[in-house]
Protein backbone atom coordinates (compact mmCIF):
# COMPACT_ATOMS: atom_id res chain seq x y z
CA UNK A 1 0.00 0.00 0.00
CA UNK A 2 1.12 3.44 -0.64
CA UNK A 3 -0.66 6.77 -0.06
CA UNK A 4 -0.94 8.68 -3.41
CA UNK A 5 -2.16 11.06 -5.79
CA UNK A 6 -5.52 12.59 -3.81
CA UNK A 7 -7.56 13.00 -7.05
CA UNK A 8 -6.07 9.44 -8.86
CA UNK A 9 -8.74 7.44 -6.15
CA UNK A 10 -7.97 3.98 -5.48
CA UNK A 11 -6.16 1.87 -7.77
CA UNK A 12 -3.16 -0.71 -8.57
CA UNK A 13 0.33 -1.19 -10.40
CA UNK A 14 -0.31 -5.24 -10.54
CA UNK A 15 2.99 -6.89 -9.94
CA UNK A 16 2.85 -7.40 -14.01
CA UNK A 17 3.61 -3.67 -13.77
CA UNK A 18 6.23 -3.64 -10.84
CA UNK A 19 8.69 -6.42 -12.09
CA UNK A 20 10.30 -3.68 -14.27
CA UNK A 21 11.03 -1.33 -11.13
CA UNK A 22 12.55 -4.83 -9.26
CA UNK A 23 9.70 -5.34 -7.06
CA UNK A 24 8.09 -8.61 -6.78
CA UNK A 25 4.49 -7.34 -5.31
CA UNK A 26 1.60 -5.21 -6.80
CA UNK A 27 1.64 -1.96 -5.21
CA UNK A 28 -2.24 -0.61 -4.32
CA UNK A 29 -2.38 3.30 -4.11
CA UNK A 30 -5.10 5.03 -1.94
CA UNK A 31 -5.53 8.96 -2.15
CA UNK A 32 -2.99 10.44 0.92
CA UNK A 33 -6.65 11.89 2.58
CA UNK A 34 -7.72 8.03 3.28
CA UNK A 35 -4.84 7.82 5.65
CA UNK A 36 -6.79 9.91 8.53
CA UNK A 37 -10.31 9.68 6.66
CA UNK A 38 -12.97 8.09 3.90
CA UNK A 39 -12.93 5.16 5.38
CA UNK A 40 -15.09 3.45 2.85
CA UNK A 41 -12.59 4.11 0.11
CA UNK A 42 -10.96 1.44 2.27
CA UNK A 43 -13.34 -1.05 1.01
CA UNK A 44 -12.11 -0.50 -2.22
CA UNK A 45 -8.91 -2.18 -1.81
CA UNK A 46 -10.28 -5.77 -2.05
CA UNK A 47 -11.37 -4.74 -5.46
CA UNK A 48 -7.58 -3.54 -6.29
CA UNK A 49 -5.92 -6.34 -4.63
CA UNK A 50 -8.30 -10.04 -5.15
CA UNK A 51 -9.32 -8.41 -8.35
CA UNK A 52 -7.26 -6.50 -10.63
CA UNK A 53 -4.22 -7.94 -9.57
CA UNK A 54 -5.50 -11.66 -9.69
CA UNK A 55 -6.88 -11.04 -13.37
CA UNK A 56 -3.32 -9.35 -14.55
CA UNK A 57 -1.25 -12.25 -12.83
CA UNK A 58 -3.09 -15.00 -13.81
CA UNK A 59 -3.08 -15.16 -18.00
CA UNK A 60 -5.94 -15.63 -20.09
CA UNK A 61 -8.06 -15.11 -17.00
CA UNK A 62 -9.29 -12.27 -17.80
CA UNK A 63 -10.70 -13.08 -21.69
CA UNK A 64 -11.99 -16.05 -20.22
CA UNK A 65 -14.30 -14.39 -17.62
CA UNK A 66 -15.02 -11.94 -20.55
CA UNK A 67 -15.96 -14.66 -22.72
CA UNK A 68 -18.15 -16.44 -20.19
CA UNK A 69 -20.10 -13.41 -19.19
CA UNK A 70 -20.69 -12.19 -22.22
CA UNK A 71 -22.38 -15.72 -23.23
CA UNK A 72 -24.20 -16.02 -19.73
CA UNK A 73 -26.11 -12.61 -21.40
CA UNK A 74 -26.80 -13.90 -24.96
CA UNK A 75 -28.08 -17.38 -23.44
CA UNK A 76 -30.18 -15.43 -20.75
CA UNK A 77 -31.90 -13.56 -23.82
CA UNK A 78 -30.26 -9.94 -23.18
CA UNK A 79 -29.05 -7.59 -26.08
CA UNK A 80 -25.99 -8.11 -27.82
CA UNK A 81 -25.52 -4.54 -26.80
CA UNK A 82 -25.58 -5.15 -23.50
CA UNK A 83 -23.25 -8.17 -23.24
CA UNK A 84 -20.84 -6.36 -24.85
CA UNK A 85 -21.12 -3.31 -22.24
CA UNK A 86 -20.27 -6.06 -19.46
CA UNK A 87 -17.95 -7.80 -21.10
CA UNK A 88 -16.46 -4.87 -22.46
CA UNK A 89 -15.17 -4.41 -18.88
CA UNK A 90 -14.27 -6.77 -17.27
CA UNK A 91 -11.58 -5.73 -15.40
CA UNK A 92 -13.41 -3.72 -13.68
CA UNK A 93 -16.52 -5.47 -13.58
CA UNK A 94 -14.50 -8.95 -12.57
CA UNK A 95 -12.70 -6.63 -9.95
CA UNK A 96 -15.98 -5.41 -8.33
CA UNK A 97 -17.43 -9.16 -8.01
CA UNK A 98 -13.83 -10.48 -7.01
CA UNK A 99 -13.90 -7.35 -3.96
CA UNK A 100 -16.90 -8.75 -2.71
CA UNK A 101 -16.03 -12.60 -2.65
CA UNK A 102 -12.48 -10.66 -0.76
CA UNK A 103 -14.41 -8.85 1.76
CA UNK A 104 -18.21 -9.61 1.57
CA UNK A 105 -21.38 -7.24 1.75
CA UNK A 106 -18.65 -4.37 3.39
CA UNK A 107 -17.44 -4.27 -0.23
CA UNK A 108 -20.81 -3.76 -1.90
CA UNK A 109 -21.50 -1.36 1.27
CA UNK A 110 -18.35 0.43 0.78
CA UNK A 111 -19.11 0.49 -3.27
CA UNK A 112 -22.30 2.22 -3.09
CA UNK A 113 -21.12 4.77 -0.07
CA UNK A 114 -18.36 5.74 -1.65
CA UNK A 115 -19.49 6.31 -5.29
CA UNK A 116 -22.08 8.76 -3.52
CA UNK A 117 -19.31 10.40 -1.86
CA UNK A 118 -17.56 10.70 -4.74
CA UNK A 119 -20.43 12.41 -7.05
CA UNK A 120 -20.96 15.03 -4.04
CA UNK A 121 -17.31 15.80 -3.86
CA UNK A 122 -16.86 16.29 -7.65
CA UNK A 123 -20.54 16.95 -8.96
CA UNK A 124 -22.67 18.04 -5.94
CA UNK A 125 -25.19 15.39 -6.26
CA UNK A 126 -24.19 12.44 -3.79
CA UNK A 127 -25.61 9.52 -5.93
CA UNK A 128 -25.23 6.82 -7.79
CA UNK A 129 -24.83 7.58 -11.55
CA UNK A 130 -27.25 5.94 -13.92
CA UNK A 131 -25.70 6.70 -16.97
CA UNK A 132 -22.32 4.71 -17.91
CA UNK A 133 -20.76 6.55 -21.20
CA UNK A 134 -19.03 4.52 -24.42
CA UNK A 135 -15.66 5.74 -23.43
CA UNK A 136 -15.51 4.98 -19.73
CA UNK A 137 -13.87 1.36 -18.60
CA UNK A 138 -16.29 1.64 -15.30
CA UNK A 139 -19.51 0.17 -15.67
CA UNK A 140 -22.30 3.02 -14.59
CA UNK A 141 -22.11 2.99 -11.07
CA UNK A 142 -25.84 2.12 -10.50
CA UNK A 143 -24.91 -1.37 -12.27
CA UNK A 144 -21.75 -1.60 -10.44
CA UNK A 145 -24.16 -1.83 -7.31
CA UNK A 146 -26.55 -3.83 -8.67
CA UNK A 147 -24.01 -6.61 -9.19
CA UNK A 148 -22.18 -6.52 -6.28
CA UNK A 149 -25.57 -6.90 -4.63
CA UNK A 150 -25.83 -9.83 -6.89
CA UNK A 151 -22.74 -11.27 -5.97
CA UNK A 152 -23.45 -10.93 -2.26
CA UNK A 153 -26.50 -12.99 -3.41
CA UNK A 154 -23.99 -15.96 -4.27
CA UNK A 155 -22.34 -16.02 -0.56
CA UNK A 156 -22.03 -19.30 1.58
CA UNK A 157 -23.49 -17.22 4.29
CA UNK A 158 -27.05 -17.59 5.91
CA UNK A 159 -28.23 -14.09 5.45
CA UNK A 160 -26.67 -13.70 1.77
CA UNK A 161 -30.51 -12.99 0.49
CA UNK A 162 -31.25 -10.46 3.26
CA UNK A 163 -28.19 -8.95 2.66
CA UNK A 164 -28.36 -8.77 -1.30
CA UNK A 165 -32.18 -7.33 -0.99
CA UNK A 166 -31.08 -4.36 1.34
CA UNK A 167 -27.98 -3.55 -0.96
CA UNK A 168 -30.32 -3.97 -4.11
CA UNK A 169 -32.65 -1.55 -2.55
CA UNK A 170 -30.24 1.27 -1.52
CA UNK A 171 -28.97 1.33 -4.93
CA UNK A 172 -32.87 2.05 -5.87
CA UNK A 173 -32.70 5.15 -4.08
CA UNK A 174 -30.92 7.11 -6.66
CA UNK A 175 -32.41 4.47 -9.35
CA UNK A 176 -33.56 6.90 -12.44
CA UNK A 177 -33.16 6.89 -16.11
CA UNK A 178 -30.57 4.05 -16.60
CA UNK A 179 -28.28 4.26 -19.96
CA UNK A 180 -25.43 1.78 -20.48
CA UNK A 181 -22.81 3.01 -23.62
CA UNK A 182 -25.64 4.06 -26.39
CA UNK A 183 -28.54 1.68 -24.70
CA UNK A 184 -31.28 2.74 -22.83
CA UNK A 185 -31.74 -0.31 -20.18
CA UNK A 186 -34.63 -1.02 -17.88
CA UNK A 187 -34.28 -1.22 -14.02
CA UNK A 188 -35.20 -4.90 -14.61
CA UNK A 189 -32.77 -5.29 -17.45
CA UNK A 190 -30.26 -3.58 -15.05
CA UNK A 191 -30.44 -5.90 -12.45
CA UNK A 192 -31.06 -9.32 -14.00
CA UNK A 193 -28.15 -8.61 -16.28
CA UNK A 194 -26.38 -7.90 -12.92
CA UNK A 195 -27.24 -11.31 -11.66
CA UNK A 196 -26.12 -13.51 -15.05
CA UNK A 197 -22.82 -11.30 -14.44
CA UNK A 198 -22.44 -12.41 -10.81
CA UNK A 199 -22.87 -15.71 -11.32
CA UNK A 200 -20.86 -16.24 -14.94
CA UNK A 201 -17.76 -14.77 -12.96
CA UNK A 202 -18.37 -16.67 -9.32
CA UNK A 203 -19.43 -19.86 -10.86
CA UNK A 204 -18.07 -20.35 -13.91
CA UNK A 205 -14.91 -23.11 -14.42
CA UNK A 206 -11.97 -21.11 -15.82
CA UNK A 207 -9.52 -23.30 -17.67
CA UNK A 208 -6.29 -20.74 -16.50
CA UNK A 209 -7.59 -21.56 -13.06
CA UNK A 210 -7.04 -25.72 -13.52
CA UNK A 211 -10.79 -25.99 -13.66
CA UNK A 212 -11.77 -23.96 -10.95
CA UNK A 213 -14.07 -21.27 -10.08
CA UNK A 214 -13.50 -18.16 -8.49
CA UNK A 215 -16.21 -19.09 -6.35
CA UNK A 216 -14.12 -22.71 -5.29
CA UNK A 217 -11.33 -20.55 -4.64
CA UNK A 218 -12.40 -17.78 -2.30
CA UNK A 219 -15.70 -16.90 -0.71
CA UNK A 220 -16.78 -15.42 2.13
CA UNK A 221 -19.17 -17.00 4.72
CA UNK A 222 -20.99 -17.01 8.38
CA UNK A 223 -17.37 -17.99 10.15
CA UNK A 224 -16.02 -14.84 8.39
CA UNK A 225 -19.20 -12.65 9.29
CA UNK A 226 -18.78 -14.06 12.91
CA UNK A 227 -15.18 -13.23 13.07
CA UNK A 228 -16.16 -9.24 11.74
CA UNK A 229 -18.58 -9.47 14.44
CA UNK A 230 -16.04 -10.39 17.11
CA UNK A 231 -13.52 -7.54 15.85
CA UNK A 232 -16.66 -4.81 15.74
CA UNK A 233 -16.90 -5.99 19.96
CA UNK A 234 -13.37 -5.17 20.52
CA UNK A 235 -13.60 -2.07 18.92
CA UNK A 236 -16.52 -0.82 20.96
CA UNK A 237 -14.59 -1.66 23.77
CA UNK A 238 -11.85 0.45 22.59
CA UNK A 239 -9.42 -2.46 22.26
CA UNK A 240 -7.80 -3.74 19.42
CA UNK A 241 -10.34 -6.50 18.92
CA UNK A 242 -8.18 -8.99 17.29
CA UNK A 243 -9.51 -11.55 20.29
CA UNK A 244 -9.59 -15.11 20.26
CA UNK A 245 -10.14 -14.96 16.29
CA UNK A 246 -6.34 -13.34 15.52
CA UNK A 247 -5.15 -16.15 14.39
CA UNK A 248 -7.74 -16.13 11.32
CA UNK A 249 -8.79 -12.83 11.13
CA UNK A 250 -7.16 -10.88 8.06
CA UNK A 251 -7.19 -6.92 6.99
CA UNK A 252 -10.17 -7.70 5.09
CA UNK A 253 -12.31 -8.85 8.34
CA UNK A 254 -10.58 -5.86 9.92
CA UNK A 255 -11.80 -3.35 7.02
CA UNK A 256 -15.38 -4.82 7.19
CA UNK A 257 -15.70 -4.68 10.78
CA UNK A 258 -14.12 -1.07 10.36
CA UNK A 259 -17.21 -0.24 7.29
CA UNK A 260 -20.11 -2.16 9.73
CA UNK A 261 -19.27 0.35 12.53
CA UNK A 262 -18.61 3.50 10.18
CA UNK A 263 -22.59 3.19 8.42
CA UNK A 264 -24.42 1.48 11.40
CA UNK A 265 -24.59 4.94 13.29
CA UNK A 266 -23.57 3.82 16.83
CA UNK A 267 -20.34 6.54 16.36
CA UNK A 268 -18.92 8.54 13.54
CA UNK A 269 -17.26 7.47 11.02
CA UNK A 270 -13.82 8.95 11.82
CA UNK A 271 -14.42 6.68 15.41
CA UNK A 272 -14.85 4.25 13.48
CA UNK A 273 -11.65 4.62 11.43
CA UNK A 274 -9.60 5.37 14.34
CA UNK A 275 -10.57 1.89 15.98
CA UNK A 276 -10.06 0.32 12.64
CA UNK A 277 -6.60 1.38 11.97
CA UNK A 278 -6.05 0.24 15.58
CA UNK A 279 -7.01 -3.59 14.73
CA UNK A 280 -4.99 -3.27 11.83
CA UNK A 281 -1.60 -2.56 13.41
CA UNK A 282 -2.12 -5.07 16.13
CA UNK A 283 -2.70 -7.75 13.36
CA UNK A 284 0.05 -6.35 11.93
CA UNK A 285 2.51 -6.58 14.88
CA UNK A 286 1.24 -10.31 15.54
CA UNK A 287 2.23 -11.50 12.03
CA UNK A 288 5.33 -13.43 11.59
CA UNK A 289 5.77 -13.28 7.79
CA UNK A 290 5.96 -9.20 8.08
CA UNK A 291 8.09 -9.18 11.11
CA UNK A 292 10.78 -10.93 10.06
CA UNK A 293 13.91 -9.61 11.67
CA UNK A 294 11.64 -7.73 14.27
CA UNK A 295 11.59 -8.01 18.15
CA UNK A 296 8.40 -9.42 19.81
CA UNK A 297 6.99 -5.58 20.13
CA UNK A 298 7.54 -5.61 16.54
CA UNK A 299 10.37 -3.01 16.12
CA UNK A 300 13.09 -3.74 13.99
CA UNK A 301 16.27 -5.56 15.17
CA UNK A 302 19.92 -5.19 14.14
CA UNK A 303 21.12 -8.31 12.14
Amino acid sequence: MRWGDPLAGPYTWPATATASLDVGAAVVSLPAANASRGILAWAAVGHETAGHDVLSADRGLGDEVASAVRAKLLEGGHAPALADYWADRIDETASDVMGVLNMGPAAAVGLIGYFRALNGAFGGTPSLRNVGPDEDPHPADLARAYLAAETVRLLPMKDAARWADRLEAEADRDLGSIRLGDTPVSAAAARSSAAAVAQAIVRTRFRALEGHALGEIQSWGDRDEAIVAELREGMRAGGAGAGRYRQGAYAAHAVAAGVYEAVSGAESPSAAMTRMVAVLDAMNARDPDWNVGRDGAGKATAA
